[in-house]
């Protein structure tokens, strides 16, 4: 007797997907406060024993306290424009742009969750640029980062 099976989606991946689901969105509203200068809002994301890393600059900073703190005392005004989110399960990038005090830079955070929360995270910057010359004729321009 031949009986046929309906094809089931494995539950892990169920699970996985709507996990996802809630990472986007703790990130999405993580970027909101970040741009809204809501601290508290924007450092919920972060495990207590969290680690976040600029290494540009050489900079590790230990514990979500010491990361609200840093931000915190940042005298400059802030804007982020987020350009996209991805990643699945445990890691995640946002690219966006940080504009301080009216200069925008391009920017990348790496984030690595553990148990629901970012472990630890990686930002690195970079100014724009105009292409080389030698390059010139072959690069469609994109377009300009807006200033806020």
């Amino acid at each position: 007797m031949n009986s046929v099976v309906p094809k089931r989606q494995p539950q892990a991946q169920v699970e996985i997907e709507m996990d996802d689901r809630t990472a986007r969105a703790a990130l999405q509203r993580h970027w909101d406060a970040s741009d809204a200068s809501d601290f508290d809002v924007e450092h919920e994301i972060y495990r207590e024993d969290a680690v976040l890393d600029y290494p540009q600059s050489g900079e590790r900073i230990r514990g979500r306290h010491n990361i609200q703190e840093s931000r915190f005392v940042q005298p400059n005004k802030k804007r982020f424009t987020v350009r996209r989110i991805i990643g699945s399960g445990d890691l995640w990038v946002t690219e966006f742009v940080l504009t301080y005090d009216g200069i925008p830079s391009y920017a990348v955070s790496i984030m690595e969750f553990r148990e629901g929360r970012v472990a630890n995270e990686t930002q690195y910057f970079a100014d724009r640029f105009d292409p080389s010359p030698s390059r010139a004729h072959l690069v469609e321009r994109v377009g300009e980062i807006p200033s806020s």
